[in-house]
C-alpha cells in the first residue's frame, strides 16, 4: 500500500489500517514488546501501564520523514504514556494539564 506520510489524510489512513491497529498489527507488537509500559517512565524507575493511563506508540523518526518500511519497523517505534508523548512532541510546556479551567464562575441553568 502506498502512503505519502507528508499528507495528513494519508497519515490518518495509515493509523487506521490493519497493519497498524490490527490484532497482529505493529502497534500491538510494540506495546507487547515494551511490556505494556511507557519506556521513558520505566527509565526513571516509574511504572505507567494502560490501566494507569493511555499508552501510545511513538515513531522515533517522525512519520512525516519515514518510508512505509520505516513506519512499520519495530526498531523505529516505542511505547510512551500520553504525558511523555506530549512532551516528546512539545505539545505543552511540560506541565500536566489534567484539570480544565472553568470558563464561568456562576451557575448556568
Amino acid at each position: 500500500m502506498q502512503y505519502n506520510f507528508k499528507d495528513k489524510a494519508d497519515r490518518r489512513r495509515f493509523y487506521k489500517s490493519n497493519a497498524w491497529r490490527g490484532v497482529n498489527g505493529v502497534r500491538n507488537q510494540v506495546v507487547k514488546r515494551d511490556g505494556n509500559e511507557c519506556v521513558w517512565c520505566k527509565e526513571n524507575g516509574l511504572v505507567t501501564t494502560a490501566e494507569m493511563g493511555t499508552l501510545e506508540v511513538d515513531h522515533i523518526k517522525e512519520l512525516e520523514h519515514c518510508t512505509y518500511a520505516e513506519a512499520i519497523d519495530l526498531n523505529n517505534l516505542r511505547t510512551l504514556c500520553s504525558y511523555h508523548h506530549n512532551v516528546r512532541h512539545n505539545r505543552f510546556d511540560g506541565q500536566i494539564q489534567t484539570v480544565r479551567e472553568k470558563k464561568f464562575d456562576d451557575e448556568r441553568w
